[in-house]
């Protein structure tokens, strides 16, 4: 009777930790959404609040941002959209470990504001890891991408359709 309960127990305490971590999966999906949407909308202040005190961006290249300062300064030109405009939504997401550490990683779409420019579109993938703060926000901690290739309507297209606003079960 006793395996029995102490059974029982330990399956009632596994299903919130599962949970749990797809609840966190979900809400950091939702955060890289709202990080790429900030960009999109030409939005310096939301792009900020997505940004950790002490974050390196372009971490897979020999010369990353670090901290939030460097990286706003080396974004500004994407964030206002002048010449190029950059859209991102994640594939895939995975928590677990460290409960405050999430990774994301998707495709992102550059697209240059000249429609005569050449190429007019670069097409890539990126990786992210973000941090759960004590105050329970999720920032951006590193982030970097490849270098991206050149694509065409079709691969914009292609892009656009694969986009999935919410949450995948089992991200």
């Amino acid at each position: 009777m006793n395996r029995t309960l102490l059974s029982l127990a330990l399956g009632l305490a596994a299903a919130p930790t599962m949970t749990h971590a797809a609840d966190a999966s979900c809400t950091v999906w939702q955060r890289e959404l709202s990080f790429a949407r900030s960009v999109e909308q030409h939005d310096a202040a939301a792009f900020a609040s997505h940004i950790e005190a002490d974050a390196v961006f372009a971490a897979n290249t020999p010369r990353p941002q670090r901290g939030k300062e460097a990286v706003l300064a080396h974004w500004r030109g994407l964030i206002d959209g002048k010449d190029m405009r950059l859209a991102w939504y994640p594939t895939q997401v995975v928590t677990g470990g460290i409960e405050d550490v999430a990774y994301s990683s998707g495709r992102w779409l550059m697209e240059a504001v000249d429609p005569t420019a050449k190429p007019h579109y670069i097409a890539g993938h990126f990786a992210t890891v973000w941090h759960r703060g004590k105050d329970g926000v999720w920032r951006v901690l590193f982030d970097g991408g490849d270098e991206g290739t050149a694509t065409d309507d079709a691969g914009a297209s292609a892009f656009r359709k694969a986009r999935q606003a919410t949450c995948p079960a089992g991200s």
